[in-house]
């Protein structure tokens, strides 16, 4: 099923870099063709293989890192996305799949097909009539100045929602909805849900977090002259340069997770929720 294999893997960890050089060797082994993220082939001495992410057409992406990793990989790589084997190597890595350890057998099972895809719509924003990259985990508008608070006005479909004041925020896919968001106050969504959820920032005013369709265009306004920026994943930034709409409604495109063994709630219980006082 696959034939060309990309790796990802995070700069700021030697045996993150370590361990994906000798996974390129591994998959390079069973007759694949293997592409490395630039950083990654020059520290495997394998200029022959780089290949930039915007240019990584292949039929697997395999990230060795954490969410991080997964997030800067989506923002960049050709849309549609191949669908990506993470490998942990990161912090909490809620959206990888297996350790380490397990790496070089599930490339096996990925060869042997035997696996399933969870796909995770991403979120779409736009600017003035301009499109920003698509978001996997989050859109997160707030501020210039540290400190000062947006004021704005929420419609969905032209029709108004209401008005806030916010330190930010937060647009959530069904992947991110687990992420900055759940941290303020946010809802976990069902992965069988189609939607994306708004969540305030410590709001000074009431209101609370909103579960829309992926179907709704979601605008929010800002009311006044306010220095704003938007944050994609924590790494694309966008400064609002006169503008006072943001437009956000469910993407057309979806990132592809290769799953082994785990679900969704599986993955919950272990990295996220506290069973009986353990981590479960």
């Amino acid at each position: 099923m696959f034939n060309s294999v990309g790796i990802v893997a995070r700069i700021d960890r030697k045996e993150a870099l370590n361990y994906a050089v000798d996974l390129a060797s591994y998959i390079e082994g069973k007759g694949l063709k293997v592409s490395l993220e630039p950083t990654l082939a020059k520290h495997a001495s394998r200029e022959d293989l780089a290949t930039p992410l915007k240019d990584m057409k292949v039929d697997l992406i395999v990230t060795v890192g954490g969410d991080g990793t997964i997030l800067k990989t989506c923002l960049s790589t050709p849309k549609p996305e191949p669908p990506i084997l993470p490998i942990n190597m990161g912090v909490r890595g809620f959206l990888t799949e297996v350790d380490p350890k397990e790496g070089f057998e599930a490339i096996d099972r990925c060869i042997a097909g035997e696996f399933k895809l969870e796909a995770f719509r991403k979120v779409a924003c736009r600017v003035g009539g301009k499109d920003l990259p698509h978001a996997l985990n989050e859109v997160y508008i707030t501020s210039k100045t540290p400190a000062k608070m947006l004021y704005v006005e929420i419609l969905k479909d032209s029709e108004v929602v209401g008005f806030c004041r916010a330190d930010g925020f937060v647009v959530a896919s069904k992947a991110g909805a687990t992420g900055y968001s759940l941290s303020g106050g946010g809802p976990i969504l069902d992965p069988t849900i189609d939607a994306f959820v708004l969540t305030p920032i410590c709001p000074l005013t009431l209101f609370y977090p909103i579960v829309f369709s992926n179907d709704s265009l979601v605008k929010i306004k800002l009311m006044k002259a306010q220095k704003a920026i938007i944050v994609i994943d924590g790494d694309f930034m966008y400064e609002l340069n006169g503008e006072k709409i943001v437009e956000v409604t469910g993407s057309e495109y979806s990132t592809r997770f290769v799953r082994l063994k785990t679900n969704f709630y599986s993955r919950l219980r272990r990295r996220l929720l506290v069973s009986r006082g353990q981590r479960a």
